[in-house]
């Protein structure tokens, strides 16, 4: 035995970890700031906690599988040979060592720019995004390279310690083996199972008993004949973002959210999308045409995993074609604000970026030529613009100030706004100009000032116009002022800038953040809470749109109405109609909220949140039926079975929380937990006749259960022909072919078969969803890929009747709804 442990200990050999966890000589050499030394710092903690979890989560699997192990001997001469999996080939293996470091965990790679290059950081919405861009470089590079023999080698020689006979191991010599980057896929005939390795963990899947001898691991899966459309995407992108709402002359509102620019024809209620951005669109700026759209994006990820640069795409809003892209290789991080021309025919855009310096650039865009650059200023630049009589100044304002631009002989000439006996504002958070060329500024301090055309000085004040900041200022066609911030107050003023009249935006949708002339005497306003409002300057404000403002993860669909429901860290829940694509309800909860799901009757729905309770609620009313609390983490799967008998909860102190359910999702009595895993509970799936659940988690464990009475089921030849009602675990003969080359195991949020069985869908870590043919039980299946999501897609569901699909955001909150063609 203690042989058995050194082995084992020599498998968490930690001391390259220590050699690169100690070796400052990159920090020395390179020229990082604070901010980058500290994410450094904060990357080497993530690499010692993962290999600690590991180390855990491997002690634990011995002590555990030791107990089996005893259980099995002693009840051996009743039940005759087990077929548990050998224990040594359990065991979860080391991330692969290359050059001496231990590869990190994904999104955990130190930035490969040098001194003098442009860095990879974005903003923090983006954040998680492009690390993990930079980490699946290294990763898909470095293991493919070197990984795969050594990696090889230490599986083989893991096996060869399993319980099993000569002749077992000659016939796994004969197994086809295929290496991909961190995964690595056998198949053993004679027991009927594949065998995949997920960062050096072994995943043992057993298939059903009709396919063992015709299975074939070599044959190559199809792609599905069906495809997605996007159809709908809910919600808005206003809390961090301005000046991007605009009405077209078609009727369609323009607005951007995630990677989606959406034209939406209120009239019509149809959406039409511009797809071409690749990742977060933070700025979009209308031409005088009022046809041609030009929108900025962060630094993103292609398809393929690679890096792209941020840059501007010129675009057609009547077709939607592509017209010019601007700027890739030229900007850093992300792009702020983006302007055109308005007195020489709209030839020019002016683009402020996310750099350190704000770097201001003039393009002649038709002929993607850059005219001119500055740096901006190394505070943050909220606002840009030209001066509609004379396309050579520009006006750009921000955190501590307010500069005119001259653009003399390919170079810009600033001049500083001076506000004399005015006191200077911490902020000047946006501008516009009368119709006499006069700029016209509002600050964080509530105050409009006009500084006179031509010049740098304030000619007019007007002060206290809000309470707190102004975050919008709109000049109308008839000459009205109207200025919108933090205090929710629409306030219009006269060309003498005497207020005509103020009306208060209700509370429940947030500050203003940005006000666009609509049609006749209406007005569009976005908001910091995501909704885009339609009204006059006398109010009636009625939502043509609305999303979630925070990370959402959340997602279910209704049994038997065209009916899902979302919810996410902002403590809301929203009940949507896919047909109308209107909100049916919305609640407000006290805890932030994880998952989500439907009693099969469609009567009641279950919320789990991420402080262990969990709430049901009446579908009908939204009214609270019941809440209980089970432990004090997070709960990531709600789970009703198809007889609505049991709800099973997974949470993240590795339990299975059963209970009963009577009188139709009313009632509630805890039957008990299941107890086996030595990680968090990720997915759960019931059986058809609601008899048994399969579980994964996150070291990649599939168990078994029998619910009612809360037991593990441990017997291969019970499991393997079970029916499953559903698909959403990510870890099963059926669907592993869904895990992309080089996955370190995270790499797939959510899983979900369709109704009829044809179809499999997945959400991924950068943004894609994936459609494949289910099942999907063959090494690299083919996929249809569709973008959209800036973030990780957290989750997906098929509707009841498979005519729409769902997907939720993390990061970047949206909710997008793909028809099935």
């Amino acid at each position: 035995m203690e042989d058995g442990f050194s082995s084992y200990s020599s498998l968490y050999d930690t001391s390259s970890l220590l050699q690169f966890c100690n070796d400052d000589s990159a920090s020395a050499a390179s020229s990082m700031d604070v901010t980058d030394r500290i994410a450094s710092l904060e990357q080497r903690v993530q690499m010692q906690e993962d290999e600690i979890q590991l180390l855990k989560s491997a002690l634990a699997d011995v002590v555990r599988r030791l107990n089996v192990s005893e259980e099995q001997q002693a009840m051996g001469s009743r039940r005759g040979p087990t077929k548990a999996r050998p224990m040594i080939a359990t065991l979860p293996l080391r991330p692969t060592v290359n050059n001496g470091n231990v590869l990190p965990k994904k999104g955990t790679l130190p930035s490969p720019s040098g001194p003098g290059s442009r860095k990879d950081t974005s903003t923090p919405a983006n954040k998680s995004t492009v690390r993990r861009t930079n980490s699946n470089e290294h990763v898909g590079t470095l293991t493919r390279k070197d990984s795969g023999e050594s990696k090889g080698n230490r599986t083989r020689a893991g096996s060869t310690g399993s319980n099993s006979s000569g002749k077992r191991s000659d016939s796994k010599q004969r197994d086809p083996v295929f290496n991909a980057g961190m995964r690595r896929v056998t198949h053993c005939k004679e027991e009927g199972y594949v065998r995949m390795y997920l960062k050096g963990r072994p995943i043992t899947m057993y298939m059903p008993k009709e396919q063992v001898d015709s299975y074939c691991l070599e044959a190559r899966a199809e792609l599905p004949s069906n495809k997605l459309k996007l159809d709908w995407v809910y919600g808005y992108r206003g809390r961090d973002c301005r000046s991007n709402l605009y009405l077209l002359p078609t009727g369609e509102t323009v607005y951007f959210l995630a990677s989606v620019v959406v034209l939406f024809n209120v009239d019509e209620q149809l959406q039409r999308h511009y797809t071409g951005h690749t990742d977060d669109i933070k700025c979009l700026a209308v031409h005088p045409d009022k046809i041609t759209i030009a929108t900025g994006q962060v630094a993103g990820t292609s398809s393929d995993g690679k890096q792209l640069a941020p840059h501007v795409r010129v675009w057609d809003s009547v077709s939607l074609n592509t017209l010019h892209v601007l700027g890739s290789g030229f900007f850093d991080r992300a792009l702020v604000c983006l302007a055109f021309s308005k007195s020489n025919g709209g030839n020019t855009l002016c683009v402020v970026d996310d750099s350190n310096d704000h770097v201001l650039s003039v393009w002649d865009w038709q002929r993607e030529d850059r005219l001119a650059e500055v740096k901006c200023s190394n505070e943050s630049v909220f606002a840009a613009d030209f001066h509609p009589t004379d396309s050579n100044i520009i006006v750009t304002c921000g955190k501590s100030h307010l500069y005119f631009w001259s653009l003399e002989k390919g170079t810009l000439v600033k001049k500083q706004g001076l506000f004399e006996k005015q006191e200077k504002p911490k902020f000047v958070l946006c501008v516009t100009f009368a119709e006499n060329g006069d700029a016209i500024t509002g600050d964080s301090s509530g105050n409009i000032l006009v500084w006179g055309k031509g010049t740098n000085r304030i000619s007019h004040v007007i002060p206290g116009a809000h309470e707190g900041s102004i975050f919008t200022l709109c000049m109308l066609r008839n000459g009205t002022l109207v200025s919108g911030g933090k205090d929710r107050r629409l306030v219009s003023w006269d060309s003498g800038y005497q207020q005509i009249q103020t009306v208060e935006v209700p509370e429940l949708f947030g500050p203003i953040r940005t006000i666009a002339e609509g049609r006749g005497e209406t007005v569009l306003i976005g908001t910091t809470k995501h909704f885009v409002l339609q009204g006059s300057l006398d109010g009636d404000f009625i939502p043509i749109t609305q999303g979630h403002t925070d990370e959402l993860w959340g997602l279910a669909v209704h049994p038997w109405k065209p009916q899902f429901l979302t919810c996410g860290f902002d403590r809301q829940v929203c009940l949507w109609d896919s047909s109308s694509h209107q909100l049916i309800w919305t609640k407000s909860m006290e805890d932030s909220a994880q998952s989500a799901g439907f009693h099969p009757s469609g009567a009641v729905v279950a919320i789990g949140t991420q402080t262990g309770r969990w709430l049901v609620l009446d579908t009908d009313s939204k009214d609270l039926v019941t809440v209980h609390t089970d432990g004090n983490e997070q709960l990531s799967v709600m789970s009703f079975g198809p007889d609505g008998n049991f709800l099973a909860i997974g949470s993240h102190d590795n339990y299975i929380y059963i209970y009963a359910v009577a009188e139709n999702g009313r009632k509630y009595s805890r039957v008990g937990k299941c107890s086996g895993h030595s990680s968090f509970i990720t997915h759960l799936d019931w059986s058809v006749d609601s008899q048994y659940l399969v579980s994964n988690s996150g070291d990649y464990e599939i168990l078994y259960w029998i619910p009612s009475v809360c037991k593990q089921v441990v017997s291969v030849e019970t499991t393997r022909d079970i029916e499953w009602a559903t698909y959403t675990c990510t870890l099963s003969f059926h669907v592993f072919g869904l895990w992309p080359d080089g996955s370190d195991g995270t790499d797939i949020n959510a899983a979900c078969r369709s109704n009829d069985k044809s179809l499999l869908v997945t959400g991924d870590d950068f943004g894609k969803v994936h459609l494949f043919s289910h099942p999907c039980s063959q090494f690299r299946a083919p996929s249809h890929v569709y973008g959209g999501h800036s973030s990780h897609v957290t989750n997906v569901s098929f509707l009841y009747d498979d005519s729409y699909l769902v997907s939720t955001g993390g990061k970047d909150m949206s909710v997008m709804q793909w028809r099935i063609v």
